[in-house]
């Protein structure tokens, strides 16, 4: 580790580095690894590093030591992690008297410590990976003599390498199930696997994947929400062996008695779990899944024959279902914050107004990763009425597109929206133009670090059932309007995306008049933009569709048959589409 510490001392100019170990590794007699090597840091740099690992967070003093002769240095330090969250050390640096830290000197060290972390990381896993394949080699020299019984112990050594492996960067429930599958598939060979999770006192099967769609009020919905069902729940205080498996937090292994003796037979009971159906004589292993905290559920293995279990495949057993404990624990803490980003994202999908004159239809759609959520948002909202005119019944249309997939992006899209519709308020009989220069400017005294895309658009009623269309585009996707003969223009007029580092400028506004019949499109980049194509392409399709619909289809039905003929399948970006018809008076 000491070419890390070389490094940083590189890096910020500094005379001393070090890679301090973690207090147990101090305490088995590790020493820090330095640069210069062959250093020995004094007591009050590794009485630092301490205080870091006890904080658990970076330290950056300009001023350390007792104040004795010699002992005054400047010491920046910060935690060395592991994959779990767990302290491995602290990457330092010091410097001779008194210093001031940079914010660039902060972030070097910063990054130089994440290297570091994945590096032990990987250092532990590989050294974990060498004591198994050792492990495996010594059992199988052990068992020279008995070469069936040395097979089978290689097997089973090279399962638990496996999983360690394999269920270390699982994404999912059902990813997990399914790698658990494909992990004992090839020697344990069990008829049936089923998994099942503890849920408000209740135990519910992982199953696959089902299609799920969210619609709100006023023709709005989200499309193509995958999640994972569970079904037929049973209460985890009931008689089922899986259900004492994991109260009692131990394996249990249930065989089915012969026919002529089992009660359970004759009555077509399952074994071990309702999942297990058609599976009456055989054998069935539960193991219970630990959590940190508590017991997550259960891991069922079940053979359609009596399967012998011995002390041997018990303990392989038991580390298989700790692996896939630690597996299904981060699968679930994954699905709790896309839970949450999506439920936030949900609650500022807009309950459309309903405007006489006006046809409005919306549907969003998240990316098909499931942990991904977005800043893509639609909004529609009454304008107030300026003062000294008599301009009522005007609407605010939006569409915008917040940079980055993660509850950041969310939030941000949050907070825009929210100022863009302050900004209509703040401001009435002003054009769309000026509600974006407000918001940028709000977005600039505010340090709101937002940046994206969007077009902004008041509709204005002017008699005879025709509206006036006034836009501003920030960089967004153009519009496509489609008249009542059917004809498609793009609204290809725009300005400089939003940014909060660039200076706010005077925007543009253009303007159209809508006859009845007339139907406005606005859209995001995911609905057409996919790996290896060409945008434009997929904007002349989706203007082709919109040609060719019927007159009279409902905006919502429209919305999907766009979604479905021009959206990439594997969706890698959210995606808004929104619609208004301007209707026969």
């Amino acid at each position: 580790m000491n070419r890390f510490a070389r490094l940083a001392t590189r890096l910020l100019a500094v005379p001393l580095g070090l890679v301090w170990l973690e207090p147990a590794a101090e305490a088995a007699g590790a020493v820090p690894e330095c640069w210069p090597t062959g250093t020995s840091p004094d007591p009050a740099v590794l009485a630092c590093c301490r205080r870091v690992a006890e904080d658990g967070r970076p330290r950056f003093l300009s001023y350390a030591g007792d104040g004795g002769a010699g002992a005054a240095f400047a010491f920046a330090g910060v935690p060395l992690v592991g994959g779990s969250g767990e302290l491995l050390g602290v990457l330092a640096v010091t410097d001779r008297d008194h210093r001031e830290w940079s914010e660039q000197d902060v972030r070097d060290l910063s990054d130089l410590a994440a290297a570091c972390s994945a590096q032990m990381r990987l250092r532990t896993r590989s050294e974990i990976v060498r004591q198994a394949r050792e492990a495996a080699q010594d059992a199988a020299h052990a068992a020279e003599g008995a070469a069936t019984r040395a097979h089978e112990l290689l097997n089973r050594s090279e399962l638990l390498l496996r999983a360690s492996e394999d269920l270390a960067d699982t994404s999912g429930l059902e990813d997990v199930r399914q790698r658990v599958g494909d992990l004992v598939s090839g020697d344990l060979k069990p008829a049936r696997i089923d998994l099942v999770l503890v849920r408000q006192g209740m135990l519910h099967h992982v199953l696959h994947p089902v299609d799920d769609a969210y619609t709100a009020p006023g023709g709005t919905g989200v499309a193509g929400v995958a999640g994972v069902a569970g079904t037929e729940a049973f209460p985890v205080g009931s008689d089922w062996p899986v259900a004492r498996a994991v109260r009692e937090n131990r394996m249990i292994v249930v065989h089915a008695p012969p026919e002529s003796e089992g009660a359970d037979t004759a009555s077509g009971l399952p074994l071990a779990t309702p999942a297990f159906d058609t599976l009456h004589h055989g054998t069935a292993a539960c193991l219970p899944l630990r959590g940190t905290h508590d017991t997550l559920g259960a891991l069922v293995l079940g053979w359609d024959a009596p399967y012998e279990i011995g002390v041997d495949e018990r303990a392989v057993l038991t580390t298989l279902a700790g692996y896939t404990a630690q597996a299904v624990e981060r699968a679930l803490h994954l699905d709790e914050r896309v839970t949450i980003a999506r439920q936030l994202q949900r609650a500022m999908l807009t309950e459309l107004p309903e405007v006489p004159g006006l046809e409005l239809s919306a549907l969003y759609r998240p990316a098909a990763q499931g942990d991904m959520v977005g800043g893509d948002w639609y909004d529609a909202y009454p304008l107030p009425v300026a003062p000294g005119t008599n301009a009522a019944g005007a609407l605010a249309l939006t569409v915008g597109d917040i940079a980055g997939h993660d509850m950041r992006a969310a939030a941000l899209m949050g907070q825009v929206r929210s100022m863009l519709r302050q900004a209509d308020h703040d401001h009435p009989g002003d054009g769309p133009e000026q509600a974006l220069g407000a918001l940028e400017r709000a977005c600039r005294r505010l340090h709101v670090p937002a940046s994206g895309t969007a077009v902004h658009a008041h509709l204005t009623p002017t008699g005879g059932g025709r509206w006036q269309l006034r836009w501003s585009n920030a960089g967004h996707p153009a519009p496509l309007l489609v008249a009542a003969d059917g004809a498609v223009e793009s609204l290809t007029e725009h300005d400089v995306l939003l940014h909060h580092a660039l200076e706010p400028g005077p925007r543009s506004c253009d303007s159209r008049s809508l006859a009845p019949g007339s139907i406005l499109l606005l859209y995001t980049d995911g609905l057409v933009e996919q790996p290896g194509g060409d945008i434009e392409d997929d904007v002349d399709r989706l203007a082709h569709r919109l040609a060719t619909a019927p007159p009279d289809v409902p905006l919502d039905a429209l919305l999907r048959s766009l979604l479905d003929a021009v959206a990439p399948r594997d969706a890698r970006d959210d995606a808004v589409l929104f619609a208004v018809r301007v209707c026969a008076p």
